[in-house]
């Protein structure tokens, strides 16, 4: 109708708009008309194929498009926010069938959610970004510093807070002395944009040196000085397997295929979202866990328990963040300084994070 209406407006000699006899019928006729001079023109008509599908019978956008339009909105949402959306539905799967997660932990699938993140993170390294980690080493350097000393530290504060069951606020305790988390850190970054290959060597250097460190502040906030055993030769092992040797593999796939390099780079936005698929099967195996345990709590000391971790993850977040822009500034604002700072501000930021989730 709007071809139409701007051809009526010029007003053609040559053409003339004729309406369709029936309300129903929405096709558009033109027909040739005599010219002003007397001069006959064939008639012919032009007549459009199928009614417009997009307009109603008043001129309104019709209901098909309308689902069109909401279905397309619905799903660049989807995928906009396709992380925050598939740990939600892991979370509401695991407390509404508990079932398959324990079964999924049986066979030690959240083992195998990590090694497939890492082995994704080796596929999409590139060397570049190798080159560039290894020019920000300061702000790694400050990362394992934050996530080593400065983190544990917050211990101490949360051990004087009065909530029961006590083991809630022990085991946040216990979260706070932790190294940063092997997937979420390295994930958020890939999706974040910054720098993966430091998002890497923090996360890797952190757990490694964590293993010296853990027993020691848990230890001296957690345990009151009396000891703490920690199983080094299981962790140390359990760290090769599911942390280095995935990552060196993807890493030797990608540089031997260079054809298989060129489709991984060309579809990220899809690596992305395996690396959210296999990063959401960690809340909901460890959901479907303590899902008994969860429901047993009441709800304003879970809630509570929950305030707390947000509390401390603002907080850790903000300092962090004023230290990296800082730091950043003394040592250059370029791009590749940008992504790193991201991926420093992230892995850094991650032990409260996990526990918010």
């Amino acid at each position: 109708m709007a071809i139409a209406s701007t051809l009526a407006s010029t007003q053609n000699p040559f053409l003339c708009l004729r309406q369709p006899p029936s309300p129903g019928n929405r096709s558009v006729v033109f027909r040739r008309c005599q010219d002003p001079c007397g001069r006959r023109w064939i008639s012919r008509s032009i007549r459009a194929c199928q009614p417009s599908d997009k307009l109603g019978g008043d001129g309104g956008i019709s209901a098909s498009a309308q689902r069109l339009y909401f279905g397309k909105e619905l799903l660049s949402f989807a995928s906009d926010n396709f992380l925050p959306l598939a740990l939600v539905s892991g979370v509401g799967l695991g407390f509404a069938n508990p079932t398959l997660g324990c079964l999924a932990d049986k066979y030690s699938f959240t083992k195998i959610s990590t090694c497939g993140i890492f082995i994704i993170s080796g596929l999409t390294l590139r060397t570049e970004a190798i080159g560039a980690a290894v020019k920000g080493w300061p702000l790694g350097l400050f990362g394992l510093i934050s996530i080593l000393l400065l983190t544990p530290s917050f211990s101490r504060l949360i051990m004087l807070v009065q909530l029961q069951p006590r083991e809630l606020v022990t085991g946040l305790g216990i979260f706070c002395c932790m190294p940063t988390t092997l997937s979420s850190g390295v994930a958020l970054t890939h999706l974040a944009g910054g720098n993966a290959a430091l998002a890497l060597a923090v996360t890797v250097a952190s757990n490694l040196l964590g293993i010296l460190t853990i027993p020691f502040w848990v230890s001296r906030y957690i345990a009151g000085g009396v000891g703490v055993s920690f199983p080094t030769d299981q962790l140390f092992r359990s760290l090769i397997v599911t942390l280095l040797i995935p990552l060196i593999i993807g890493k030797v796939i990608r540089e031997s295929f260079k054809g298989f390099a060129n489709f991984v780079d060309n579809n990220r936005k899809l690596f992305s979202k395996i690396n959210a698929i296999c990063l959401s099967l960690v809340p909901w195996i460890q959901v479907s866990r303590s899902r008994s345990l969860l429901l047993s709590v009441q709800p304003k000391v879970f809630l509570a328990a929950v305030g707390i971790g947000i509390l401390l993850h603002l907080s850790l977040l903000a300092f962090n963040a004023v230290s990296i822009r800082i730091l950043s500034g003394l040592t250059g604002g370029s791009k590749s300084s940008k992504e790193n700072s991201t991926a420093v501000l992230l892995v850094s930021s991650q032990v409260i994070i996990e526990f918010a989730f």
